[in-house]
Parts: structure tokens; sequence; C-alpha cells
């Protein structure tokens, strides 16, 4: 039988093999963390590699993602479908094994991890979604959502502010199911981090209300008493710390920064094969060592186990066990379809005149029923944003049967936290802030689009609409920057029906996030046709038309649809045929096809005005050269929002003088 040691030493080897063959990569971090590793796979893990998405698994995140190779290297050896020449492919086009673990490449990665910071956010979500279903179906002795959350973490996960924000909520939200392992050894890029980074960690962790152990890094046996430890805490995350050595094994770069960021070198590698005592070939596994790491066995031994409480689950709650599956497998209810285009109707009928913020709350009050997997949450702004339902529960320490989490003044881990609850599976999670609090969370915004992942990011106060509060809350760049995320879908809504049919498109979405973005003040009711509702969802749609060929078309969003309107039917226009369009979504609008694409925007029609109070450069792919978009190309000024709306140009006057000019030139 194979030695921990030897175990060990195979991730050490695959590791530095893969990354001299790439040219490329990190095999410090694999080589420093291996003894952690051996010792949760091998002893504490519970996974089947046959089924990487058997529900009830164990979650494994590196959070240092550029130390890809080594949960390449285990998923390799405990026997996932992740071959020998997928490593050997590693960092290479069309492999599964690319420079970052990115999630949808190989089985078993639950994560796209590399911006430092994010995959330990990741974990949170999934420790707070774990919980969560928990609390709504474990019955009695039948614990059928029952796992850890692992987590790899190094230095610069550590300085990157989000850690702060994920890491303070897991402590407060006592996710004791949540057990981090932190490579402290003291390297960066640049070198020694103690120049930069003294934090005393354990203490930070500790006033984060997290239960934290030292350990050596290198010695199983402590690695093993931490971890029963931990999982033995049931009211605290805990935080292992683990004193390693970066680049373990070679003589000449082990503990250095030049081992941290770039091949060892051919000479280097075959001097920590004799310090290693390693004698195998590059990429050879001798079979006791496969043996040794093997899982799969073991794994189907779990699944089976679990498989057999569920289905005994099943007959004493069917009711429930049905839910959890239809959650778990992401089906949306039965009745969904009908519910929503009822409420739509209704909502036409209705003909409200309200803030779009206020008619997602509408929307809220209606679909959160017919959804128990939706789960919400607010960076600080719940009342603002419109997220506290008549039926919100939000979540608290050691209070799990929730549908709702209080984030706080944390923008960027909320966001990051969202992720992670969605990559667990079970929720279809939302999260708000102020529009211009997008900033701050960008990157895992992005992340989500990578990943292809549907979080839904609810933004409120979407424009100099915002009013008094000034330049520093006024949204200007944050819409067209946001909608050029690759996979991103942005609604922007005009009035009531539009927002209901935006929280259909994301609800209905699986193929990535999207985010909606609302409106602080009241926005008309527009008048349409059932044809015209049924066109919202294709993101853009003639709203009002002209008898024949238009001269002219006016293309707005949100809030300034309505001005769009009345500019179309003033009286300096009575003599020009007008088209407007509302394009509540150019993302969508452009998955469209051509045909219909044409019909709404006739390429021979090149009088087209844009009417949209955020900056303008996205929209001259819709209106040309010979076309005018009336925007925001500066930012904005403290005052009422009519105030600013007449002294940035956007009235009916501009408008119609911005048509004017345009036909006359034709």
């Amino acid at each position: 039988m194979a030695s921990r040691k030897n175990l060990a030493n195979a991730i050490r080897a695959l590791a530095m093999d893969a990354v001299q063959k790439a040219n490329s990569g990190h095999p410090g971090a694999p080589m420093g963390m291996a003894d952690i590793a051996e010792v949760l796979y091998n002893d504490f893990m519970r996974h089947n590699p046959a089924n990487p998405e058997w529900s009830n698994r164990d979650r494994f995140v590196m959070s240092n993602g550029h130390g890809s190779m080594l949960p390449y290297s285990v998923l390799h050896l405990s026997g996932y479908e992740l071959t020998i020449e997928d490593l050997k492919n590693f960092r290479q086009l069309y492999s599964k094994t690319p420079g970052h673990p990115e999630h949808g490449y190989a089985p078993g990665i639950e994560t796209t991890t590399g911006p430092l910071g994010q995959g330990i956010s990741n974990a949170v979500g999934m420790a707070i979604a774990e919980r969560v279903l928990a609390a709504k179906f474990n019955q009695g002795d039948f614990n059928v959502v029952d796992h850890f959350t692992y987590v790899f973490l190094g230095d610069g996960c550590l300085m990157e502010g989000i850690s702060h924000e994920a890491c303070s909520l897991a402590g407060t939200l006592e996710l004791g199911k949540l057990i981090a392992f932190w490579d402290n050894n003291g390297i960066s890029i640049d070198g020694k981090v103690d120049g930069w980074f003294r934090d005393d960690t354990p203490k930070r962790f500790e006033a984060y209300g997290w239960h934290v152990m030292e350990v050596d890094g290198h010695d199983p046996d402590e690695i093993k008493i931490a971890i029963e430890a931990a999982r033995a805490v049931s009211a605290k995350p805990s935080l292992i710390c683990c004193k390693t050595i970066i680049g373990f094994g070679s003589p000449n770069k082990a503990g250095s920064h030049d081992a941290h960021g770039a091949p060892l070198g051919e000479e280097e590698v075959a001097l920590a094969r004799i310090e290693l005592n390693w004698e195998p070939a590059p990429f050879e596994i001798p079979e006791e060592i496969y043996q040794g790491w093997d899982h799969k066995k073991a794994g189907q031994v779990q699944e089976d186990s679990w498989n057999q409480k569920f289905a005994d689950y099943s007959e004493a709650h069917p009711e429930l066990a049905d839910e959890f599956k239809r959650r778990m497998g992401g089906d949306l209810p039965a009745d969904w379809a009908e519910k929503i285009q009822e409420f739509i109707a209704a909502t036409d009928a209705a003909a409200p005149e309200k803030a779009t913020r206020v008619s997602s709350l509408a929307t809220l009050e209606v679909i959160s029923p017919l959804l128990p997997e939706l789960f919400g949450g607010s960076a600080d702004l719940g009342g603002s944003n419109g997220t506290e339902w008549s039926g919100f529960k939000p979540m608290r320490a050691n209070m799990y049967d929730a549908n709702y989490v209080n984030y706080g003044v944390r923008e960027f881990g909320m966001s990051a936290i969202l992720n992670g609850i969605v990559l667990h599976g079970g929720f279809i999670p939302f999260g708000a802030t102020f529009l211009v609090f997008s900033e701050y969370a960008r990157n895992a915004l992005r992340m989500a689009a990578l990943m292809k992942i549907q979080s839904i990011f609810v933004y409120t106060h979407d424009s100099i609409g915002l009013g008094e509060d000034g330049p520093t809350h006024q949204a200007v760049e944050q819409i067209p920057t946001l909608r050029m995320i690759p996979n991103m879908a942005l609604w922007r809504p005009c009035d009531a029906v539009e927002t209901a049919v935006s929280w259909k498109a994301a609800i209905e979405r699986r193929d990535g996030p999207s985010c909606l973005v609302f409106s602080r003040q009241n926005l008309k009711h527009q008048v349409r046709s059932a044809e015209q509702i049924e066109s919202i969802a294709r993101g853009g749609y003639v709203l009002r038309d002209c008898d024949g060929t238009p001269d002219a078309i006016i293309i707005a969003t949100g809030s300034e649809v309505e001005l769009a309107v009345a500019a179309s039917e003033s009286e300096a226009l009575e003599e020009t045929k007008v088209r407007v369009v509302s394009m509540p979504s150019t993302t969508e609008f452009d998955r469209q096809p051509r045909e219909y694409r044409d019909a709404v925007l006739p390429p021979e029609i090149r009088a087209r005005i844009v009417v949209e109070a955020a900056v303008s450069a996205g929209w001259y792919k819709y209106v040309g050269m010979d076309g005018i978009v009336i925007g925001m190309d500066t930012f904005g000024e403290s005052a009422p929002a009519k105030e600013l709306f007449s002294y940035f140009g956007f009235t009916v006057d501009k408008v119609v003088e911005a048509v004017e000019k345009l036909v006359v030139s034709d």
C-alpha cells in the first residue's frame, strides 16, 4: 500500500510535469498543499467520480485557482473522467485543463476560480445553499441534505477585499459546514508577503466568529485531527491555517517566489524527483498510487447509501421528495408559464403608473409563492430596492428556514455568493443594490457570465432620475458597460408590464445571468396589444407605429420610453410618420432572427434617434453614423429628477428637434 507521502507526491509530480510541458503555470501551490489535499480527499471527502453531479456530494473549491494542477491531479487520481492525456494538455487549446479551473470544462470542478477571493466567496454561497435546503427538506432522521463545503485559499485570497465581505457574513450566519484551508506559505509573485501583508489572520477570523486552528501543512496527522475538529464544530465556519512551503520538494526553489508562477525548469524538476524520492518518469503513476487514490468504488457506495435513504424519504415524504428533485433538476413548477402569463395580462389591464422598482416588488409578491426556489437578498437597501416582499424570511444565525439574505453593505461579496448559490443547485437567487454600485461587484458579474449561470442581479435607481443624491449615486456609464459583458442579459423596462416580462425572462433563462435595471421615479403605463406584450420578450418591439413607411424611428428604454412616445405624438410631428421602438433588452433583441430585427428596424430607414439617460456610445450600432443619440456623456448633478432631465436635454423639444433634423436632412 502506498504511503501518504507518496500519494501526496503524485500530486507534486503531476503538477511539476504538466507545468513544465506547458511551459506555463504555477507549480508551487499544488506542491505546497499536496499533503492537505491527500488527507482531505482520502479521509473525508464524500463524492462519486462516476457522478460528479450527485446532489449530496461534498463541494471542493480551489480559491487560489492558479494552483489548478492540484484539483486536476486529484480528480484524475481519484477516478474522474480526466485522463493523463488531459493533464498533458494543461493550458492548451480545447483542453479540459485550462490555466485556472473553469466550471463546465472538467468533471468535478465546482466553480471558475482565478480572480482571487471569489472562490472562497462562492463557497460561502454553497454553504448557505446547503443550510437552507437542509432546513427545508430534512425531516427527522432523513438528512437528505448533509454535506460540507471545503475551500483551499491563499494569501492573495485573503488580501482581496471580497474575502473580508464574504467571510464576515459566513461567521455572522454561523455556517458550520464551511471549512477553509489557508495555504500560509508567505509567498506571492512579488516575493515574501511580509513586506505588504502582516495581518494577524487567525485573530481576524476569530473576530468574524470563525473556529480557527493552526497546523503544520505537511503533517498528515495534524491535518486530520484539525479536519475532524472542524467538522465537529456546528455553529462556526472553520479556518485551518496550514503552515506550508511553496514548491515543497524543489531543492533550489522551494520557499521562494521562483516556485510560484513559472515552470521549475527541467533540471530542477529532475532534482525535485530525487528530493521526493519519486522514481516514475513524467506523467507516469504507479498502479499502487492509483489504488491508493481510487475513490470510484467508495464513492458509489456513498451515493448508493444516500439513494437508499432518499428512496425511504420519498415513501415517507413524497411531496417533499418530488419538490427536492424538481428544484435540484432546475425545472420550473408545472403551472409557472400559465400563472406568469396571467399576471402579465392582469398588470396590463390594471395599467399602473409607478416606479419600475415598485413594479418589481409587485412582481415578486406574485412569483415568490409560485417559486419556492427563489432566494432573494439586498446589499443593505432592501426597502429602496423593493426586494422585501411580504413573504420574505431573512436568514439569521441558526435560523435557516429562509428565502432571503441581508447582505449588508457588501455588493461584491453578495454577487459572488449568489454565484455560489446557483452553482450549488436548488435555487434561483437574486441580489440587489443601486445600479451605480454594480461597479463594486463587476468581476463577480463577469464570472457569472463566463460560467453561464443563472444569477440575477437587481439594480434600482438607474439614472439621473435618482435626483438629489447627485453624481456619486447617479448611474451614467453602468448600463452600457454591463451590456458589453459577453453573455450578460440586461433588461431596462419602461413600465410595470415590461418589468414583469423582464422577471419572467430572467427566471426562465438557464444559459447565463441577467441584470434587471429599475427606476426610482414613477413611469407611465404604455398601452399595448396582446401581440405587442408577447413581443416584449424579444428585447425590442414596435410600441407606437404610423401609417405606411416611417420617416423616422425613435428607440428608447426605461424611463425615456414615455418621453419618446410623447415626442412622437406632439403637434410638431403631426406631418411626420414616426415609429417608436421600446427596447428593454438590447442583448435579447440582438439574439433575434435577422428577419425580426429588420421588421422592427427596417434597414432602409436611416433617420433613427435613441433616447436613453446613459452613456451614448453603444447605441451607434442601431442608429449608424447618420443617427442621433440623446444620452449622457457627462456625469450628473445634484437636483430634483425633473430638473435634471430637463437640464441634460431629455425633453420632448429635444427629441422633436432631433427627428426634424434627420427627416429634413433626408
